[in-house]
């Protein structure tokens, strides 16, 4: 080997070395963008090039993102692409092999911030990681310059190391994004139902990749309570952002289509296929009755709910799945209808609590049943996953809805809701049931209710102002009377107007007593009813 050739071995190696050490260092702390910026500087000192650029793919629009550039920077800010196959850039993409060009002048280049800058001569190179493409790095000077394949090769070696770190450092970056954007979506806390005790569970598997399992509970203004509970196929950022799409859309729905949630699910279906084409989702969607006496039941290719019954018997629910969200089935989705007796517990799980590789899931889904008893929902959740996950790291999302109805009782009833109309329908539903557990007449029900209705109502249109506040009810049974509390903290306002000061006339009328006491602290009605037919003594 001559002395020149030698001398030009040991300046590609230090050279490389200097590379090397840069994408590690950054790796450490730089994200994907911040990490190419400081990379592109050490490629044009070490190729003596006047610019450098990272075209990164976006493969659904099959086009190249200007994403990171030194010394034309326009690019990135302008946010310049170039489809694939088309110019420079395009063409070392479609055929991922390096290309050169001595003279743009007399080339095909179809990025004009290149011609801007006064760019002449171009070397370019593809990014592969695994044999797929990321992009591409090209660098270019102001003078004319013929690139050899020495400095072709050195390209593609930097290209290499850049393709291995831009892929360390997107992974984190989207295994954040996804968690961030994940916990943004799924409820931070379950909603307070009176009546129902609910707790959940979620883990993230597959090392911490976020998936696009997800559950949702809210309350309905005809006093249904939604239950859902679903998986998105796929992980990471774009499974949980088509996870918070299905989740959002079978809200929706089911403010619409109060009663059946298979129009819930077939309606959300037809919009999954129309505005997200190829994905697809499991779900089942619950609609609990105003009364809680019955849930109605639908799914779209998930597992069964299990349910035990008030006499602490478990089965799964027999629902017979029909086709997953996105995939196109039968004209009509199906519903069934289940009794759900004081003290009955319901189940709701996705696939990672029950699948396991090498394990029969007959004897996982027995495992389940025998673990779920109709404890309180935070214990039958605790109980589960103990002896479903135990110490073992799940490999897939595991999402754990336990819903339990509250036994027949006496005990008081306390509801605290913000002052807002929506908050009336709830309260109603509440103290609905709340009566009819007690075992009061219809009469007795309809009275107290609108008596409640009326002093609620006052709270919501006189206690506050624009800040808003909180309305409380409180409702015990002191036989045979039937006692109603309706608490605010606001400052009363006077009725304005001549149709103003008839609620306390009907609360009057619907009630034996009425008593109403206003201080600095707020307003307290309370109302006291003496039941036709005397409801269950303490």
């Amino acid at each position: 080997m001559s002395a020149s050739a030698a001398s030009k071995g040991r300046a590609a190696v230090d050279r490389l070395r200097d590379i090397e050490t840069v994408t590690h260092a950054g790796l450490a702390h730089l994200g994907v963008e911040e990490l190419l910026v400081e990379l592109l500087d050490r490629v044009r000192n070490v190729l003596d090039a006047d610019t450098a650029a990272v075209l990164l793919l976006d493969a659904p629009n099959e086009q190249l993102v200007a994403t990171a550039a030194r010394g034309i920077e326009e690019e990135v800010y302008q946010g310049s692409r170039v489809p694939l196959g088309r110019g420079f850039a395009g063409r070392i993409a479609a055929t991922r092999r390096p290309a050169t060009i001595e003279d743009i002048a007399d080339a095909d280049v179809v990025n004009p911030v290149l011609r801007v800058n006064g760019v002449r001569s171009l070397l370019g190179v593809p990014l592969l990681a695994g044999g797929e493409l990321l992009g591409v790095l090209h660098v270019g000077t102001i003078a004319l310059r013929r690139f050899d394949d020495d400095d072709a090769d050195l390209l593609q070696m930097v290209a290499d190391r850049i393709a291995l770190a831009v892929t360390a450092a997107q992974s984190d970056t989207e295994r954040k994004a996804s968690a961030l954007l994940q916990r943004s979506l799924l409820p931070q806390r379950l909603p307070q139902v009176p009546g129902l005790d609910a707790a959940v569970r979620y883990i993230a598997g597959g090392g911490g990749t976020v998936g696009g399992d997800w559950y949702d509970l809210f309350t309905l203004p005809s006093g249904r309570v939604c239950i859902a509970v679903g998986d998105v196929v796929g992980r990471g950022v774009r499974a949980a952002a088509v996870m918070g799409r299905v989740r959002s859309a079978v809200r929706a729905q089911a403010l619409g289509n109060q009663g059946d949630p298979a129009v819930v699910l077939d309606l959300v279906d037809r919009q999954l296929r129309h505005f997200d084409p190829g994905e697809m989702a499991t779900a089942v969607v619950a609609l609990v009755e105003p009364s809680f006496d019955r849930v109605h039941l639908s799914s779209a290719g998930h597992p069964a709910p299990l349910l035990v019954d008030g006499d602490g018997a478990a089965h799964y629910v027999d629902l017979t799945p029909d086709p997953p969200l996105g995939v196109k089935g039968r004209a009509r989705r199906r519903s069934v209808t289940c009794e759900l007796p004081p003290g009955a517990v319901v189940c709701f799980y996705t696939d990672g609590l029950v699948e396991r590789r090498g394990q029969l899931l007959d004897d996982r889904l027995e495992l389940l049943r025998e673990a779920v008893t109709a404890a309180p929902a935070e214990d039958v959740c605790s109980t589960v996953m103990g002896r479903l996950i135990g110490l073992e790291r799940p490999t897939d999302d595991v999402a754990l809805l336990v819903v339990r109805r509250a036994d027949s009782r006496t005990e008081p009833l306390e509801v605290t809701r913000p002052a807002v109309p929506a908050s009336l329908s709830e309260i109603r539903a509440a103290v609905r049931r709340w009566l009819v557990d007690i075992g009061a007449a219809p009469e007795d029900v309809t009275d107290v209710l609108l008596a409640v209705g009326e002093s609620t109502s006052n709270v919501v249109e006189h206690a506050y102002g624009p800040a808003g506040g909180t309305v409380g009810v409180r409702v015990e049974l002191e036989f045979p009377d039937v006692v109603v509390t309706v608490r605010d903290t606001g400052q009363w306002r006077s009725p304005r107007g001549s149709n103003r000061g008839r609620g306390t006339a009907i609360m009057e009328s619907a009630s034996d007593v009425v008593a109403v006491g206003r201080g600095a602290q707020g307003t307290e009605v309370v109302i006291r009813r003496r039941l036709a037919v005397a409801g269950r003594s303490a």
